[in-house]
């Protein structure tokens, strides 16, 4: 996540969501299982007085609006002071932000974020002069300021990124503008949030064993994977010709955030959205062309794991009702908390003894809150902000392999932030999702191959191989195809040609039924399906986002391979992301980690990983 002038925010990723009863009082909880706060703030004596602090900082940083331009060292005071007061918002903000989440019961550290989040907006507006000034200033007078001041360097990356943006920015009243126009344009999404989730009317359906069910969102994620064939069908059709029902009226509404993004993009005089929303961290248009092109290529590789799963689901032929149903029983992994750490220090041996001595140090030094209690916030994140110090992890153990997985997951965005808060100044120590989730995938496939290599049993290791094609399909090619959708659709709006509710439908029914290879045979995709892209909130709360999904896991993949095979060397280059914070963009230090994003490099190690899982499987299966 780049430090924004615009958006103030804590470096934190949630990755899953788990509910279950949380009986235990955090009192009760040994002090290792939870992580130590007191390193930020002993009292809250102290976190006022860094409170009294930044709002004393903040009137200064009001003091130098319409003074950047005045010389270099004016330019520098500026920078410096508000880099170092957001410094230390995020570490107080942070210490708030954490505690509360602790117990959400407890009003007075509810209290104690309601006041960070406010001294957050006041330091956002008294800064919000310093990106649209420092485009006013002549660039040739910038370049002048950094050779006068030499400890402008430590800034050199953040403002060329400002100044690269300039041909796209406005004069400050067009600013104002557009601004303005989010109090409209974010109505796409309120209004699917308000009708999906409250007014729209749920289909109820009667399953096999008698049960009658209302297909609510949570619900219809629930039942489209159980075993009864009949009862799946029933479950996806019931939910999906519900959203049929509204087709032309959700499509009306997405239609109107569709232009809303047009709109946004022509305006700061953009040829198409794709190009404003990838340009944002200097991602080329190809990045995005190259991913659909690839996979494309590639639907050979879905086609058979296609076929193998409909062998081993034991059916004539497959659809996609089957698809969200384990390739495999589950398998019951049990891990205490302390098995759990023994297992991720083995699996992480191949990124060399720094890294796995360094999440050796966030076992041992209280890095991580591990157990569910009363009012705790539920699943898992993992939070860098505060930057001379280690980072956080808030879990929610369960004793499971998903505890275990999630874990390696939010230790990677741990090792991340560490790694880039250690070797890159404040400025640059924030990084953009597109490398973020790399470096917490890459764990995730390190463990897996962990796993898969030390099970005791054939089944245990169906389990596991299983479960990774589950996340290969729906990750890479389903996100994928999400992304080739939404391409489509904004090209309509772009081309000015007309779209309606059932134009989505066809377009979105055509795409699907490529990727699962319908025409073939190899997985028939009942008409039904043209309406689940309603069903999809990202297409409206999200602009090119999902895309992300895929290259992250594609990438990550990738370089798990790479390290596996060619050792240190292929571990020393990756640091180039786990170092790089936000001092390059993400393409770059993709690049120097060792893959070029617009090769084919990264999806032909991908796609020869998920065709070697499947190799296993298959010898698995031969044998029995």
């Amino acid at each position: 996540m780049k430090t924004s002038l615009y958006l103030i925010t804590i470096m934190v990723f949630v990755m899953y969501e788990v509910t279950f009863m949380q009986n235990k009082e955090r009192k009760d909880i040994p002090e290792k299982y939870k992580w130590d706060n007191s390193i930020l703030y002993k009292n809250l004596d102290e976190w006022n007085n860094d409170k009294l602090e930044i709002e004393n900082q903040i009137e200064k940083i009001k003091s130098y609006q319409n003074r950047l331009s005045e010389n270099a060292e004016t330019f520098y005071n500026a920078l410096r002071l508000y880099f170092d007061t957001l410094k230390k918002y995020y570490k107080l903000s942070d210490y708030a932000f954490r505690l509360a989440d602790e117990d959400l019961r407890i009003s007075a550290n509810q209290s104690l974020n309601q006041q960070a989040t406010t001294l957050g907006t006041k330091l956002n507006e008294a800064a919000s002069y310093i990106n649209p000034e420092i485009l006013s200033i002549d660039p040739e007078r910038i370049k002048k300021f950094f050779e006068e001041k030499k400890e402008l360097d430590e800034f050199k990356f953040y403002v060329n990124d400002i100044l690269r943006l300039k041909e796209h920015t406005l004069s400050q009243r067009e600013e104002e503008i557009l601004a303005s126009a989010g109090l409209i344009t974010s109505t796409p999404s309120e209004v699917y949030g308000i009708f999906d989730n409250a007014e729209k009317p749920n289909p109820k359906v009667k399953l096999s064993t008698g049960e009658e069910v209302e297909l609510t969102s949570a619900a219809y994620t629930k039942y489209r994977t159980v075993q009864n064939r009949a009862d799946r069908e029933l479950v996806m059709k019931s939910t999906f010709e519900n959203y049929k029902r509204f087709q032309n009226t959700i499509g009306a509404n997405l239609v109107g955030k569709l232009r809303a993004d047009y709109f946004y993009a022509k305006n700061r005089k953009y040829k198409t959205v794709l190009e404003s929303a990838l340009n944002v961290n200097n991602i080329p248009v190809t990045v995005y062309e190259n991913l659909i092109e690839q996979i494309n290529k590639n639907l050979s590789t879905l086609h058979r794991f296609l076929k193998l799963k409909t062998k081993m689901l034991g059916v004539d032929q497959l659809h996609y009702y089957d698809l969200y149903t384990p390739l495999v029983k589950s398998v019951e992994f049990k891990f205490t908390i302390e098995e759990g750490q023994k297992f991720l220090l083995e699996a992480f041996k191949p990124m060399g003894e720094e890294y796995v001595n360094t999440v050796k140090k966030a076992f041992e030094e209280r890095w991580i809150d591990y157990i569910p209690t009363a009012g705790k916030r539920s699943g898992a994140y993992s939070s860098g902000a505060a930057y001379d110090y280690h980072p956080f992890i808030l879990m929610n153990w369960t004793d499971d392999y998903e505890s275990v997985s999630t874990l390696a997951h939010e230790l990677g965005h741990t090792m991340h932030s560490y790694f880039s808060n250690k070797h890159q100044p404040f400025v640059n120590s924030q990084y953009s999702i597109f490398v973020a989730e790399i470096a917490s995938t890459i764990n995730e496939n390190l463990l897996n191959n962990y796993m898969v290599n030390n099970v005791k049993s054939d089944e245990e290791k169906l389990y596991l191989l299983g479960s990774y094609l589950d996340l290969l399909r729906t990750t890479i090619f389903r996100q994928t195809s999400f992304a080739e959708f939404e391409w489509e659709i904004h090209k309509r709006i772009e081309n000015g040609e007309p779209l309606t509710g059932e134009d989505l439908s066809k377009i979105y029914y055509d795409i699907v039924k490529k990727y699962y290879g319908h025409d073939n045979g190899i997985c028939v995709v009942d008409d039904y399906i043209a309406y689940e892209w309603a069903y999809i909130p990202h297409f409206v709360n999200y602009t090119y986002y999902v895309y992300q999904y895929a290259t992250s896991l594609i990438y990550a993949t990738a370089f798990a391979e790479k390290i596996l095979k060619e050792g240190q060397p292929a571990v020393d280059k990756f640091y180039y992301i786990l170092k790089g914070g936000s001092s390059e963009y993400p393409i770059d230090l993709i690049k120097k980690a060792g893959i070029d994003p617009l090769s084919s490099e990264a999806f032909d190690l991908t796609m020869s990983k998920m065709n070697k899982v499947m190799d296993m499987i298959e010898e698995i299966l031969n044998k029995k």
